[in-house]
């Protein structure tokens, strides 16, 4: 890790650690709730997504079942709280570390049968896997509890630091440490043969086999140890809110790993955490202003597919070479031009997607439409003919200042390679 780079993570942990009482409320002395339950929920996810990029992104595996080591790790967790409660020696602090040692053996006896096969059958696999597991987590009510899922008390009043975990500020600096922990693992675990050799076998498994080694063998490894990761983050996750249940091991939050890592980027380590964050604030924070939230994220999942694959640290990475040359000025005018027609077209979107959602629903429970704190009639018809206009006009007019912005970036490009072609 180069020296820039340790800077900024150190940057990121310090505004981890401070971020919180950013918005603590002084006058009665406590915490933001819904601050703490959202950043706690961040620093979960973004173990999740990184080790579920232990597979899409460095191995090249596309993974359906990965939210199952993710809800193993949590139950496991559970049941270990109770028990610790009973009069199990095992302090707080490590109770992690066996929701991960839970995922990386469910990962062991699973990853056996998938990692045999690659591409779309190691998908398919893996999506039988995750029905399976869920399937049995309603079956099986002695350790999964049923739909009901399973509760536990976190405050067992056994910590190495004295804390007795009952407020969740304090439950929020254990999730920040073991993601300090468990991110660096997964770094350096990037930096090793193994890492190389993950993404030696996804870029030419043949090739890999050619020099001597084992794509299977590669492919298990990686698979048993983001099952490992994600069973920590799993295991945090039964900590903060003391109740596990089948949700937590279903297809849809393997969903929402693909979505963390694809959106972040999958080719940069830091890029799921940059989509966990995302994703997160999205179904915390807009879910409580519309209920048409997973109608957003889904637009913004296909709109990076479509224009942008490499991600947000994609587009990020892509302005180092421009940054480098001391460039960056050149694309402040044509970034400030797309500013207006891009929140054109996302006001024009919201207020079609609220309209159409409000007019199926809303309006049948006799409710009011209220938009940035405006009350919308949903019958006139100004609200409609403002949302068609800014979505389609300002579609328009973004995609000509495109052309302008992409004519800019390629001049600044050439001229840099000219510059290093002299040089």
């Amino acid at each position: 890790m180069s020296g820039s780079a340790a800077k900024w993570w150190i940057a990121l942990l310090l505004l981890a650690l401070v971020l919180p009482w950013g918005f603590y409320d002084w006058a009665h002395a406590r915490h933001s709730g819904f601050m703490i339950s959202m950043l706690s929920q961040c620093g979960m996810m973004v173990i999740f997504a990184l080790s579920y990029n232990m597979l899409m992104g460095q191995a090249g595996l596309l993974s359906f079942c990965h939210a199952v080591f993710f809800g193993i790790g949590g139950y496991v967790c559970a049941h270990l709280l109770t028990a610790i409660g009973k009069g199990l020696a095992i302090p707080m602090e490590a109770v992690p570390l066996f929701g991960g040692l839970a995922g990386l053996a469910m990962a062991i006896v699973f990853g056996y049968m998938a990692t045999k096969q690659r591409a779309t059958a190691f998908a398919m696999i893996t999506m039988g896997i995750g029905e399976l597991v869920a399937t049995a987590s309603v079956m099986f009510h002695h350790f999964f509890g049923g739909e009901g899922g399973i509760t536990t008390d976190r405050m067992i009043d056994n910590s190495v630091f004295g804390l007795a975990y009952s407020q969740g500020i304090q439950v929020y600096y254990l999730i920040v440490a073991w993601t300090v922990l468990a991110v660096m693992g997964m770094y350096f675990l990037t930096q090793t043969p193994l890492g190389r050799m993950a993404n030696a076998c996804r870029d030419n498994f043949e090739r890999a086999q050619f020099v001597g080694y084992d794509p299977k063998i590669v492919r298990f490894v990686q698979f048993a140890l983001s099952g490992f990761f994600a069973g920590i983050g799993g295991a945090l996750y039964a900590v903060t809110y003391e109740i596990m249940t089948f949700d937590a091991l279903s297809a849809p939050l393997s969903a929402n790993a693909l979505l963390m890592a694809y959106i972040g980027g999958t080719t940069v380590f830091a890029g799921p955490i940059l989509g966990a964050v995302l994703i997160t604030v999205l179904q915390s924070y807009i879910s409580l202003l519309s209920n048409s939230w997973l109608v957003y994220v889904g637009v913004l999942f296909i709109a990076m597919v479509t224009f942008v694959p490499a991600g947000l640290a994609g587009i990020i990475l892509a302005h180092k070479p421009i940054q480098q040359a001391g460039r960056m000025g050149r694309l402040t005018v044509p970034y400030l031009r797309l500013v207006i027609p891009a929140l054109a077209v996302v006001f024009g979107f919201i207020g079609m997607v609220e309209l159409l959602s409000f007019l199926t629903i809303g309006a049948a429970q006799g409710k009011k439409l209220v938009l940035a704190g405006a009350t919308i009639d949903v019958t006139a018809f100004m609200p409609w003919a403002v949302s068609v206009v800014c979505l389609f006009g300002g579609g328009a007019w973004l995609r000509l200042e495109s052309r302008v912005f992409s004519r800019v970036w390629e001049q600044v490009t050439l001229e840099i390679k000219a510059r290093e072609a002299v040089r």
